[in-house]
């Protein structure tokens, strides 16, 4: 009985050590030369053909793309997740119909006569108090909202703050405003007004009035091109310290003041005088205000390819790209985005084909990896924040994101010097993730690994900019594979004809050689970084 019990086991354990003794022996290199220039070059002509009209999330183009991915993951072996190629990212489209205030009956258009700082929506035509509260600076010598009330009312201010003769800033007596007078400044303005009870803030441009008009102009100039849509989670709320926050020029805040724009402007010259608050004999009239927004919900998705591992399939490898782009300018020309992030797309798409094969022939890997094109990253890191709240396996399992944002172009300055590609993050949380990356790259690629953009003072932050960056705040270590910025990065010239396959190619090879290593190791990827 006993013997016979242990026959079998014995048995059972020795197939599994000759399994992973013949892995231990596999060979990556036949799997890392399938992924080739020429089937990149097939993916993405189609990926980034102008039929597909820029892949704009939420777009029945994107769709096309998406179940193109999930067609070659289906083919090259990778099952679906919880019975699907696709994971629903729930996004709605918010957009402001109409913008209407009116002074006594007279109506002021929007972006014609006044703009917003931000725009939460009010009923039809309510009908408002305001209360004028100079600067709107409780601080030092100012105290703009002593024996003022501004509970349930708007606060009428100035923009910004009090510059004395010589052009200092009055709160810091130097050039240097303080918080008040940044441009963010309002947001300051606002808590304090809200603070006490007001229901929004109207700010009084410090612009001249030709100059007020020219920003106008800018907005909707900003407004025509890229639209007043603003694409959000379904399930996010308004912020309960969300309000309305307009600015108005001069003129206007006179009307409002029932005075002047003189005797308004003259006011704002003696409070400077003083540098301090000045008592204000203006009694500020109602205005009506309507803000209506409308909500659309967008049909879009990440597409997700599950390659399920061995003894240790509970832990998850994820590999990253974002299929989406921004679609079609207002003047009608098709930004393709073969760059940005087409590249990227093709070379998830291919290491799914190489890994696919490779557990076709018996060399499944030990974790498992998850193969993930997300959506809405163009709209602010959309889908990987919603893979990252609704994971498909749990985060704690997940071991890291590889992500690949534009790897077919050369900046400037590798002009003339390719093989070379910028990765960021990789030694941010987990020390042993760039230690993988060294080796690999110094064993099979070769390619010049630049790490200028990993340093946290670069002023582009590009850590923070895709989609790895979603994984990061987890906890999860990531590495980011990224050529840098070139002239068509955004524009409708970044087509597949300026794509440089063999970089892609070289890119694609050296995360796979980084994801055989990381997916096949005794040890999981150790996190022991906290570098900012």
């Amino acid at each position: 009985m006993k013997k016979s019990t242990n026959y079998p086991l014995a048995l059972v354990l020795f197939a599994n050590l000759i399994s992973l003794g013949a892995f231990a022996q596999a060979n990556p290199v036949p799997y890392a030369y399938t992924i080739k220039a020429e089937d990149l070059k097939k993916h993405l002509t189609f990926i980034a053909s102008d039929s597909l009209k820029g892949r704009n999330t939420g777009s029945a183009e994107q769709k096309v793309a998406a179940n193109y991915i999930a067609d070659h993951f289906k083919k090259s072996g990778l099952a679906p997740v919880n019975g699907s190629y696709f994971q629903k990212v729930d996004l709605v489209n918010r957009s402001w119909s109409k913008v209407a205030l009116s002074i006594k009956g007279k109506a002021y258009e929007y972006l014609g006569h006044f703009m917003a700082n931000a725009l939460v929506p009010v009923a039809a035509n309510s009908k408002l108090p305001v209360v004028f509260a100079g600067y709107g600076v409780q601080q030092a010598g100012f105290a703009d909202y002593d024996k003022l009330s501004a509970k349930g009312k708007y606060v009428l201010a100035f923009e910004g703050e009090a510059k004395d003769a010589q052009g200092n800033y009055v709160l810091s007596g130097t050039k240097d405003p303080s918080v008040f007078g940044k441009g963010d400044g309002w947001k300051e303005k606002l808590k304090r007004s809200q603070a006490l009870g007001a229901k929004g803030l109207i700010l009084i441009s410090d612009k001249s009035e030709k100059d007020f008009g020219n920003q106008l102009r800018q907005r909707q100039v900003m407004m025509q091109r890229f639209g007043n849509e603003r694409m959000v989670f379904a399930d996010v709320a308004a912020s309960p310290n969300e309000a309305p926050v307009l600015t108005i020029s001069s003129a206007m805040a006179a009307e409002i003041l029932g005075t002047t724009e003189a005797d308004l402007l003259a006011y704002k010259a003696s409070v400077a005088a003083a540098k301090k608050s000045v008592p204000a004999k203006f009694k500020a009239l109602p205005i009506t205000l309507t803000i209506e927004r409308t909500e659309k919900p967008v049909d879009t998705y990440n597409v997700v390819g599950y390659l399920e591992g061995t003894d240790k399939k509970d832990e998850v490898v994820i590999l990253t790209a974002h299929y989406d782009h921004i679609g079609i300018s207002f003047d009608g020309k098709i930004n393709n985005g073969a760059n940005d992030d087409g590249s990227g797309t093709v070379t998830v798409m291919e290491l799914a084909e190489a890994f696919g094969q490779a557990a076709a022939e018996g060399k499944r890997p030990r974790r498992s990896i998850l193969f993930m094109t997300v959506t809405g990253e163009e709209k602010g890191l959309l889908g990987s924040e919603w893979y990252s709240n609704h994971p498909l396996f749990p985060l704690a399992n997940t071991v890291c994101d590889l992500n690949t944002d534009m790897t077919g172009r050369y900046d400037e300055e590798h002009m003339g010097k390719p093989d070379y590609i910028y990765e960021i993050g990789s030694d941010k949380l987990s020390s042993s993730l760039r230690e993988i990356l060294v080796d690999q790259n110094k064993k099979h690629v070769g390619l010049e690994l630049d790490f200028r953009f990993n340093d946290p003072n670069d002023p582009n932050r590009f850590y923070y900019r895709s989609d790895h960056y979603n994984f990061a705040k987890h906890g999860i270590p990531v590495a980011f594979f990224f050529n840098g910025v070139h002239d068509d990065y955004h524009q409708p010239g970044d087509d597949v004809e300026k794509i440089e396959f063999d970089q892609v190619q070289k890119v694609g090879r050296l995360v796979f050689y980084m994801a055989w290593e990381i997916s096949n190791r005794e040890e999981r990827l150790k996190v022991d970084s906290n570098k900012p």
